[in-house]
């Protein structure tokens, strides 16, 4: 009888502990939150050194530099340690090596780890879940010193939905001068809402278009001044411009154009999606995430805030059949 109590006694205490404690996907993103504040780190030392280590991937415009290569391998090796059965897939093809022990994270955000997961995430396995890494998103704005335009994205989905992401904006503050504390980390998952920033629109009645200023062409163009804004800012980066929207910088991110992949826009979308808000090809069909999809996003990319809709029923035709969804 005294060991059928005790046994029922530990039966009781393991069950509690089990419901207590954290979900996988809340554990992932407090892994990713402190994750990503070491590549911001990382990615501000080598900059401090002065030796970007920059090399073309495919052109003057596609550029990788040591910092890339760094946040990556510290990215993955910290995420997988931790979760080995989750999937992880990188922008930058490495070689398969060890990371050096300086390189790896194993803490978490105590805080994320107090919020509750939602429900219908909260049962969810290791290996349910796919994280998209770019390890510096504004690769070639970081080696032209335009600094707020550089972000660091860790993105998760689960069933082809981007669902929680973590940006580190390395360098936010940096205009404040010396002395100034750099940077900041936003995340988010659906259904919890979105941390780190505080959330604003564009005035109303304001079109504010954000776009690429570096890959720009004449579908890009077109399809910018369809929207009919009354301004439009150039900027780099896929996370910057989804944090633009955010913060009520602009109004609608539209990129008429391939060029974006799947690390670009998984962990944006995520904490775009978290506050209400919509990213879609140029035609408002969802991106998938799966670990098998095509990395390139083909077909383009519209972002809003607020008013999707109108901002796709602005879209020319030519830029439709330019762009064919996947």
């Amino acid at each position: 009888m005294v060991l059928l109590k005790c046994l029922l006694s530990v039966l009781s205490v393991s069950a509690a502990v089990m419901a207590s404690s954290p979900a996988v996907l809340m554990r992932l993103v407090a892994s990713a939150y402190t994750v990503a504040e070491k590549a911001g780190t990382i990615v501000r030392k080598v900059l401090q050194s002065g030796e970007l280590g920059i090399v073309e991937k495919t052109g003057a415009n596609d550029l990788q530099t040591l910092a890339d290569r760094l946040v990556q391998k510290s990215i993955c090796a910290s995420l997988s340690k931790s979760f080995p059965k989750v999937t992880i897939i990188g922008e930058e093809e490495l070689p398969a090596e060890d990371a050096e022990e300086e390189l790896l994270e194993n803490g978490h955000s105590s805080l994320i780890l107090q919020k509750s997961c939602p429900d219908q995430y909260a049962s969810l396995k290791e290996e349910e879940l796919v994280v998209w890494v770019d390890p510096l998103d504004g690769t070639k704005e970081y080696t032209e010193g335009l600094l707020d335009h550089v972000t660091v994205l860790i993105g998760i989905a689960y069933g082809g939905t981007a669902i929680a992401g973590v940006i580190n904006q390395p360098f936010y503050n940096y205009q404040m001068g010396a002395g100034a504390s750099l940077g900041r980390t936003l995340w988010g998952v659906l259904g919890l809402g979105a941390f780190g920033f505080q959330l604003q629109e564009v005035p109303d009645g304001k079109r504010i278009v954000t776009t690429t200023r570096s890959h720009s062409n004449k579908l890009v163009i077109d399809a910018v001044q369809a929207m009919e804004p009354h301004d439009v800012i150039r900027v780099g980066g896929a996370g910057n411009k989804i944090i633009q929207l955010v913060e009520g910088k602009a109004s609608a991110y539209v990129f008429a154009s391939p060029g974006c992949k799947k690390w670009d826009t998984c962990a944006p979308e995520a904490i775009l999606h978290a506050v209400g808000g919509k990213l879609t090809d140029m035609h408002g069909n969802a991106y998938r995430y799966d670990a098998n999809v095509k990395h390139m996003n083909s077909a383009g990319v519209l972002a809003t805030l607020r008013n999707h809709e109108y901002y796709l029923s602005r879209v020319p035709q030519v830029v439709l059949q330019a762009l064919p969804s996947d």
